[in-house]
């Protein structure tokens, strides 16, 4: 197969609700493994609110999908500064989401919006692209695997019944 290619450009608004809609859901489905449902729900939109204050127009993220070749949108993905580092002193830039919509998956688009991510923050100066990824999502492991990414740090829980 060869190798795909996108092109990024920024989320209209609706395509920003779709992808809010779609990320917090996510994001309580996992949480949803340690706390009560609602909780989690409420800790997705507090993280929406917290990070993304002004929406899509938030300053210094980019909430941007993919194109393909024939103009389809293939996925999506919200790209920003580092939340581990100072404001204005990094040069990392962090992979907060990115998604390969299911009609174009294991295609090679994963790997596509990588690589598009990857020279989106190398033309601002960073010099490296951090993310995190849920320990069980094997998918998602291997996609980072083979483009590179390596582990940095590693969070270990086990549930204990007393």
């Amino acid at each position: 197969m060869d190798a795909q290619k996108v092109t990024l450009r920024q989320m209209t608004l609706s395509e920003y609700d779709v992808a809010t809609d779609h990320r917090e859901a996510e994001t309580t489905r996992e949480l949803s493994k340690f706390m009560p449902e609602d909780l989690a729900r409420e800790r997705a939109q507090q993280g929406t609110a917290q990070f993304l204050p002004d929406g899509p127009d938030t300053a210094d993220h980019h909430l941007v999908v993919a194109e393909n070749s024939s103009g389809e949108v293939v996925g999506n993905a919200w790209i920003g500064p580092d939340p581990r580092q100072a404001s204005g002193t990094t040069s990392s830039a962090w992979l907060y989401d990115i998604n390969v919509f299911a009609p174009f998956r294991r295609r090679g688009y994963g790997s596509a919006i990588l690589a598009a991510a990857e020279e989106l923050v190398a033309r601002e100066g960073k010099t490296s692209l951090n993310l995190n990824v849920a320990g069980d999502n094997d998918g998602a492991i291997a996609l980072y695997q083979r483009n590179g990414y390596g582990v940095a740090s590693m969070y270990l829980s086990k549930s204990v019944h007393g």
